[in-house]
């Protein structure tokens, strides 16, 4: 009997065993995967640390985040500067004087809030009511039908008019010449991969991967006193109360071994709606410091989700949310002894460093400080 079950061996459940373990706790972590590490799982391949799963740019102004996971790992100088790509013209991201510059001919701050000002007032604009009134109210329109868009739909496979304004949110907008995406204090990539990092982490836990807990539940139910669950909340409760939505991905990755600098940055998003696909991935450029004879690159397709394949992207419509709070209440009445933890527990879409703070809040109210 161990004290503690935790499904799932990726950033949240390895780190909750961790602290578990330190506590002097009897800790089981399984995975349906072959591997550990979940998403940020990566992988060498031509002496290229490889991510599987998408790009993953640790970033973070806590320094209290950035120490903690200091422990586990270096990380590299890398800075996240990805580029848009439309119909073959490239334009800087995060959207900043740059991107301004070369759309509009403006040179000054000034210019520029007058230009986005002048757009928004022609597209009768006084409340943002949806994704594209914000992304015109934030950049304007010229900057909207180019740059997010057409990629914006792909990526939810939605008229821009039906999805709601706060998704454009997250996105960056900055009146300086700067294309740091993240703009945070501490940024970078782990020098050795995810994958030793979370190894790291997981030091001294018993850890069985390829083992599927709703497949082999009433076996492994019985193995702990309490259990962490970081798959979908939904599949719990054998989806009960209705399916929350997600969006997923689907990758291609191949080796270029006829040359070793592909695009010329580790992601150049692709904004024009014919394309299929909304970026490309070189995965060498996330550290700046190797040097290959060949690269490898992958392109990422969005797609709608469906029972059997990986979920990535909730869908935090009105709909969604007010599901998710009835099973977040189902799980109060009949789980007292399930903590439900991670994006797919919580259904959020988490940075890691914001993935890392909540399960330390976790840590801190089931075995007080971590």
């Amino acid at each position: 009997m161990y004290d503690y079950l935790i499904v799932g061996a990726g950033l949240t459940g390895a780190i909750f065993a961790h602290e578990a373990h330190k506590r002097g706790k009897s800790v089981l972590v399984i995975d349906k995967r072959t591997h550990i590490a979940g998403n940020v799982y990566t992988e060498d391949i031509a002496g290229i640390q490889v991510h599987m799963y998408g790009p993953h740019i640790f970033h973070t102004n806590n320094k209290c985040v950035w120490d903690y996971m200091n422990q586990f790992t270096s990380f590299n100088r890398f800075t996240n500067t990805p580029v848009a790509n439309y119909h073959g013209e490239i334009h800087s991201l995060p959207f900043n004087m740059f991107t301004f510059n070369k759309m509009w001919g403006v040179i000054t701050p000034k210019e520029a809030h007058a230009k986005i000002e002048e757009q928004k007032h022609k597209s009768g604009i006084t409340e943002a009511r949806n994704l594209e009134e914000q992304a015109i109210s934030l950049v304007g329109k010229d900057v909207y039908e180019c740059l997010i868009k057409g990629y914006t739909e792909k990526q939810w496979s939605r008229p821009c008019k039906e999805l709601p304004a706060f998704i454009i949110k997250r996105l960056p907008v900055r009146f300086t010449y700067d294309n740091n995406y993240f703009n945070a204090l501490y940024q970078g990539i782990p020098i050795n991969g995810y994958t030793a990092m979370i190894a790291k982490i997981l030091e001294g836990v018993n850890v069985r991967l390829n083992v599927d807990f709703l497949r082999d539940r009433s076996e492994l139910e019985g193995l702990a006193r309490r259990i962490v669950f970081t798959g979908q909340i939904d599949s719990w409760f054998d989806y009960e109360l209705g399916v929350l939505e997600y969006r997923t991905l689907r990758f291609e990755t191949e080796t270029l071994f006829d040359t070793n600098n592909y695009q010329g940055c580790a992601v150049m998003n692709y904004t024009d709606r014919e394309t299929p696909f909304t970026r490309c991935i070189e995965h060498k450029h996330f550290y700046p410091e190797l040097e290959t004879a060949s690269t490898v690159i992958t392109h990422e397709y969005p797609s709608e989700w469906k029972a059997g394949d990986e979920p990535y992207y909730p869908v935090n419509n009105e709909r969604n949310t007010a599901l998710y709070e009835s099973y977040k209440e189902l799980a109060r009445e009949k789980c007292p002894n399930v903590i439900f933890a991670g994006r797919l527990g919580e259904y959020k879409y988490y940075d890691m460093d914001v993935a890392v703070m909540r399960v330390l809040e976790i840590v801190s109210e089931n075995f007080g400080e971590a």
